[in-house]
């Protein structure tokens, strides 16, 4: 007799997706419980592991994989003078991060992560939009304080009052005041190893687990060079009380096409994969934090679609899977697994 030849779930998930995912999601046996192709559950996610201090020459570094997407974050600090700000306000105290441009991410897809990304191409949109995601996401937040990233310098005597000679008036500056002379300028730079669906959530959560592993150097200035000395000794970590987490999701419809009409089914697929991300229109993003026991949601925003309203993204259900996946990158970061 002739052998048996049997496909594995992921030829057939390649070969025909979207029926193998509808098959899968809405079984025939009632006893059967309701699975996605890569075998987890709708609301079923990818443990995520974190690795802290995984760069040497960085101030602040974290690599985060969930699944088979993994991202690495590298936090490099630079110096730069007031004098060089064009746009410095010494009154300015409230929006200094935006305002000086403090806080730079970049992203890169990096080829062999997947097979759409090739080399020798330009910055793709998705590492771009992932990059203005980063940086409108960290302003958003609020999660670093502007006064860690201020380098500050006594003021000489000689300099404490205008020149009388050209009928200035007396300057506010008072001799041994301290004023701030420097910032630190954070580049974030996050390199993509492998890639598998879900993008910024485990970019941001290695934006995060990055900055929260930052510790920047001594910094002085010296008026006689006019620039900044820093020194090794005792270097400061950056004050990051909270951890806002991003939980996306996708929202399948049993739609094969665009043309085809819905009979009002539709499954919320949390963490998707690529290939659930392909089959999908509608995505949904939840910010959360809930340090301290208490449940803050600092953004809701869903992209294409129409199924997901506002009461089933205020739901117990969704909230209270997007607080678990809260805890699971909590641990995971504080490493307290």
């Amino acid at each position: 007799m002739a052998p048996e030849v049997g496909l594995s779930r992921s030829t057939f998930a390649k070969l025909s997706p979207h029926p193998y995912l509808l098959a899968n999601l809405e079984p025939s046996d009632e006893s059967t419980p309701p699975a996605r192709s890569n075998g987890r559950a709708p609301f079923e996610v990818r443990k995520p592991t974190v690795n802290l201090s995984s760069l040497s020459h960085a101030h602040g570094s974290a690599l985060v994989r969930t699944g088979d997407t993994t991202v690495i974050c590298g936090i490099r600090a630079e110096t730069i003078l007031t004098e060089n700000i064009p746009n410095y306000r010494a009154s300015n105290t409230q929006t200094e991060l935006s305002d000086y441009d403090l806080l730079v991410p970049n992203i890169e897809l990096a080829t062999g992560s997947a097979p759409q990304f090739l080399p020798g191409g330009p910055p793709t949109t998705l590492a771009q939009t992932l990059s203005t995601k980063i940086y409108s996401l960290l302003h958003s937040s609020k999660l670093l304080r502007a006064e860690d990233l201020r380098i500050w310098h006594n003021r000489p005597a000689e300099v404490s009052f205008a020149d009388e000679e050209e009928g200035a008036e007396e300057s506010d500056q008072k001799e041994g005041e301290k004023y701030v002379v420097a910032y630190w300028v954070l580049y974030i730079d996050l390199f993509f190893i492998s890639f598998d669906g879900n993008p910024f959530d485990a970019a941001w959560a290695a934006t995060v687990a990055a900055l929260r592993d930052t510790k920047l150097p001594q910094a002085r200035y010296d008026p006689d060079r006019e620039m900044i000395l820093c020194s090794r000794k005792d270097p400061k970590p950056l004050t990051v009380e909270s951890m806002p987490i991003s939980c996306t999701a996708v929202i399948f419809t049993g739609k094969e096409t665009k043309d085809q009409p819905a009979d009002g089914k539709f499954w919320l697929l949390a963490d998707p994969d690529t290939l659930e991300e392909s089959l999908c229109d509608e995505t949904v993003t939840i910010v959360i934090d809930c340090t301290g026991g208490s449940r803050r949601i600092l953004s809701i925003s869903k992209h294409g679609g129409t199924v997901m309203t506002a009461k089933l993204l205020t739901s117990k259900e969704f909230l209270n899977w997007a607080s678990t996946r809260w805890e699971d990158f909590a641990s995971a970061i504080t490493g307290s697994q």
